[in-house]
């Protein structure tokens, strides 16, 4: 058997697995202690809290009807002034605060928020739950970002209204944009509206990282105060019991005015800092790729692929990627975990494994356990298959089948060929053959072109026989070539193409 290429494949530290697998999931163990302590003092504190909260929301409806009162939210909207808004500023929020303290808030402030002239946008993080409006009511009822839908909801949906929020209506086709636009007008117009509130992550986490910042708060160019959110009730994070916020200020330079994205980034970085944990570029799409694996009866963590940096560095939309996890999830349909194992690789191609195989399969394998995630297969038939799978590779290897220069592949063309490139004298092809229903240069191409996998294998093949040849010819300079020439030429055929 002739010997194997056995050079190491080199990886992008940037396409390696994130600092955290899964930032969406949050796996509280309560002690039996904890249970029937909660159990215990639910039964007197509930009944407590919910008259006490409904005696809140009894007053605070009424102020909030007199403050939005003949104040329109559609149109040319004006800040609201004098009587409204310093009620919005002091007696709404201090009601706020009060129906916080008895769901059992209590809330510390470190640091000062600037005002609306200085600090335009207030970017909050981490967000991990409803209950993150607090900094709402912390920060004087500022501008948010809300749903047209949520103006609609009883009792609390008049509160929104009190806070004047940016809305944004799914029905609108054009309302990204137009939303982009009014955080932008609010954020330049010298102080008149209030400040702007946002959650750039756009989506709650586990809070173990910070996931990719959306850009909507960074477009306008103008300083961002950073406001960090921390829970350190001990069944949630660390330590203590409360809320805490802290305030840094953040200023864009030339450079960040001009890239929204390099400005996000480097909020997130300085936040990240001053939390203790990674950034990770995970984001909304990956959830929805969650909810999609699940569908698909795969693990929901199989969906998850960091999606802002797949979609940028191997230029993917998310429907490219959501169709790769169907055809990924037809290889694993059977296999445990939502991994595949190269056994299981060779049975969705319906080829043995050979050293083609072995070798195509290692390249997919971009963390060497044995197996290939969702993730991997994404990166490797995009930057491995995708660029093989060219016209002149498709007409080379149909010449190749078709040894009699008929225009046609018979079974035993295409059977014999097989056999021979991968060692196998008793391999039956039918399936595979009936699959590509090889009798005409246009089946074959339409096969190949939706299978990438076997011409990234074909490659890979005629790359071993080249191997295998140079070896034959010299064989006393193989040590010296598996020390430069394979390190140089060999292994730019199979190495990430994608630039850091």
């Amino acid at each position: 058997m002739p010997p194997q290429r056995v050079f190491a494949l080199p990886r992008q530290q940037s396409l390696l697995l994130p600092a955290v697998i899964n930032p969406f999931v949050q796996d509280t163990k309560l002690t039996t202690a904890a249970i029937v302590k909660c159990v215990l003092l639910g039964i007197f504190l509930v009944p407590v809290r919910a008259i006490l909260l409904s005696l809140v929301l009894m007053v605070t409806w009424p102020v909030a009807v007199i403050i939005t009162f003949k104040h329109p939210l559609k149109g040319a909207v004006e800040p609201m002034t004098g009587w409204r808004r310093f009620m919005c500023r002091r007696v709404m929020a201090a009601l706020g605060r009060t129906y916080y303290f008895c769901m059992g808030f209590r809330v510390v402030v470190k640091g000062k928020q600037v005002g609306s002239s200085e600090a335009p946008i207030l970017a909050v993080a981490p967000h991990s739950t409803f209950f993150d409006g607090i900094v709402c009511i912390v920060a004087g009822l500022p501008s948010t970002v809300s749903r047209v839908e949520n103006l609609a909801t009883p009792i609390f949906g008049r509160f929104v209204r009190c806070l004047q929020p940016v809305l944004v209506s799914r029905k609108d086709p054009d309302s990204r944009k137009n939303t982009i636009q009014e955080i932008d007008s609010r954020a330049k117009s010298g102080g008149k509206w209030p400040q702007v509130l946002i959650f750039p992550e756009g989506t709650c986490t586990n809070r173990s990282c910070l996931i990719t910042f959306k850009q909507g708060a960074f477009i306008p160019g103008v300083p961002v105060q950073p406001v960090l959110m921390r829970y350190p009730n001990k069944l949630v994070s660390d330590c203590d019991y409360g809320t805490r916020f802290r305030g840094l200020l953040s200023f864009s330079s030339k450079e960040e005015k001009k890239t929204p994205a390099l400005f996000a980034s480097r909020v997130r970085e300085t936040m990240a800092q001053a939390l203790g944990v990674p950034v990770t570029d995970h984001t909304y799409e990956d959830c929805r790729l969650m909810i999609s694996a699940g569908e698909l009866t795969l693990p929901m963590e199989a969906g998850l692929v960091e999606f802002t940096k797949i979609s940028r560095k191997l230029n993917l939309k998310w429907d490219n990627v959501k169709k790769e996890l169907e055809g990924f999830a037809t290889m694993a349909s059977s296999c445990k975990g939502g991994r595949i194992t190269i056994e299981e690789f060779a049975r969705f191609l319906k080829l043995p494994v050979n050293p083609p195989l072995e070798e195509l399969f290692a390249l997919f394998d971009r963390n060497g356990d044995g197996t290939i995630d969702f993730r991997e297969y994404v990166i490797g038939v995009t930057i491995l298959c995708r660029p093989a799978n060219t016209e002149d590779v498709l007409r080379m290897a149909f010449q190749l089948f078709d040894t009699d220069e008929d225009k046609r592949i018979t079974r035993e063309e295409f059977t014999s060929l097989l056999r021979s490139a991968l060692g196998v004298s008793d391999l039956n092809m039918t399936k595979l053959f009936k699959e590509i229903d090889a009798d005409g240069s246009g089946e074959f191409q339409a096969f190949a072109t939706t299978h990438p996998e076997y011409a990234k294998l074909f490659t890979t093949y005629l790359e071993l026989q080249r191997y295998q040849a140079i070896q034959e010819a010299r064989p006393g300079d193989l040590e010296l070539s598996s020390q430069t020439d394979s390190g140089e030429k060999q292994e730019d055929s199979v190495s990430d193409k994608k630039d850091d």
